[in-house]
């Protein structure tokens, strides 16, 4: 159980393991594993709360209905067993700035927050757009052969790695 405690796993095991989740994934829910209509799900669900039925006329949340599935269930299992394995290991930090930001562009929380918030409105509308999340496209989707999951997983990485280096060249 020693490994439970480590600062970092092996790649491929933990890769291995995420396949094997898929098949089960598949065996038991017919869906394959994804993550972004969770959120929009969630949307759904704080919507809900001031506008009541009328989200449900919506064309979108007819066919994703804002409640709290398998899906958004794995979301919250995401972040519990994120938070549970970063305290195992002694990796455990809170802070509002991590340390490779403050080093490259300051202790500015807000400006932190701010980017941290427009990334994620950005993530959120090209998971929209494409029709999932690299969850549905390059773990599920690729294992499928799906020709739009393939664009689609290839697209991400050039984009980050493209988006990084734009950043870390001209911007910091």
């Amino acid at each position: 159980m020693e490994w439970l405690t480590a600062w970092q796993w092996s790649p491929y095991i933990v890769g291995g393991a995420i396949g094997v989740l898929s098949w089960i994934s598949f065996i038991i829910s017919d869906k394959p594993i994804g993550c972004s209509t969770a959120f929009s799900r969630t949307s759904g669900m704080i919507e809900k709360i001031f506008r009541k039925e009328r989200v449900n006329k919506k064309q979108y949340y007819q066919k994703f209905e804002p409640v709290i599935d398998w899906e958004w269930m794995l979301v919250l299992g995401i972040v519990i067993g994120s938070f549970i394995s970063a305290k195992l290991s002694g990796g455990f930090k809170f802070a509002f700035v991590p340390s490779l930001w403050q080093d490259t562009v300051g202790n500015n929380s807000l400006v932190r927050l701010s980017v941290a918030f427009i990334g994620g409105i950005a993530m959120g509308f090209g998971a929209r757009w494409a029709g999932g999340c690299t969850s549905g496209h390059g773990i599920s989707g690729t294992m499928q052969l799906a020709v739009s999951s393939w664009i689609a997983a290839i697209s991400i990485f050039a984009g980050g790695i493209l988006t990084a280096l734009f950043l870390f060249n001209f911007i910091f």
